[in-house]
């Protein structure tokens, strides 16, 4: 059973870094490859003679995509026994603006201005955001940043074998993250940043995360999530679900929401459950 991601979403989101590090991991990348071509690729990958089970198509990076054509290539590609996911690739439009203006390229669909560009592509594109197994805003990420996801989400362990399971630190004043399943807010808890001698330092540091796990409420908050995601990531992964974004939240993304992040990232690992950490914000 072949491994199949189609790699779509905004001109400007990162198609171009995403296809480098998928190449990187092993996938062999095929670029701007016709809709209709599509379930042909996957009677190829099907033969006895393919070398290549992890195929990832790349889809839009040198004009519009039908979407149409495309979802129907999509469904035809999975009734052939093989793994189908969809990443969608996004980012607000003032980011996708600054993009273009800073690297001086035209649009696709420059026939208008910028902004009328990437407004028309994102209607156009909505049906695949909304089909999309994961959907990952690249607004906020540096390239490095946007390696690390795609390595976490599409590495070593194949999608045909579990769910991928990110659990993501944040900063509330810098924006919810758009491509997350569910949100935990804990600014609740005493904020390191008015310690002085914490503040600038992380919550990847032993100081801040001692500060911050021997409050009573964050050891009851890990023990009761914990309890929770014991219960839902099996129920999740039974559903057919491949890709789970947990986001936990604090004020700027530095203290608190970093060492919760990795107090249930280390639990949940204890208990058998493969995932990943991010901090989104940790360098902000």
């Amino acid at each position: 059973m072949a491994d199949f991601l189609i790699v779509t979403g905004l001109s400007g989101a990162g198609r171009s870094t995403t296809a480098a590090c998928l190449e990187d991991l092993g996938w062999f990348v095929i670029d701007n490859l016709p809709p209709s071509i599509i379930p042909r690729v996957g009677e190829l990958v099907n033969s006895p003679t393919s070398a290549s089970q992890r195929v990832a198509l790349v889809m839009g990076r040198t004009g519009a995509i039908d979407t149409d054509e495309l979802n129907a290539a999509i469904d035809q590609l999975s009734e052939g026994a093989h793994v189908v996911r969809v990443l969608f690739l996004d980012a607000p439009d003032d980011v996708l603006v600054r993009r273009y203006e800073g690297t001086r390229r035209r649009h696709p669909r420059s026939a208008t201005g910028v902004e009328q560009s990437i407004s028309a592509e994102r209607s156009a594109l909505q049906g695949m955001k909304d089909r999309a197994d994961v959907t990952l805003d690249t607004g906020d990420l540096n390239v490095n940043q946007l390696r690390s996801r795609i390595f976490e989400l599409f590495g070593e362990t194949s999608g045909t074998e579990t769910m991928r399971t990110t659990i993501l630190s944040f900063g509330f004043k810098h924006g919810l993250p758009l491509d997350v399943d569910m949100v935990l807010d804990v600014r609740f808890l005493p904020n390191p940043h008015w310690v002085e001698e914490l503040r600038e330092m992380s919550g990847l540091e032993e100081p801040v995360r001692d500060f911050v796990l021997q409050q009573p409420e964050a050891q009851e908050f890990a023990d009761k999530l914990v309890d929770l995601l014991e219960t839902l990531l099996p129920s999740f992964a039974r559903e057919g679900k491949s890709y789970l974004t947990i986001g936990i939240g604090c004020t700027g993304g530095h203290h608190r929401s970093v060492a919760l992040t990795e107090e249930i990232g280390r639990r949940l690992r204890l208990s058998g459950f493969p995932l990943s950490t991010f901090h989104r914000d940790i360098d902000r």
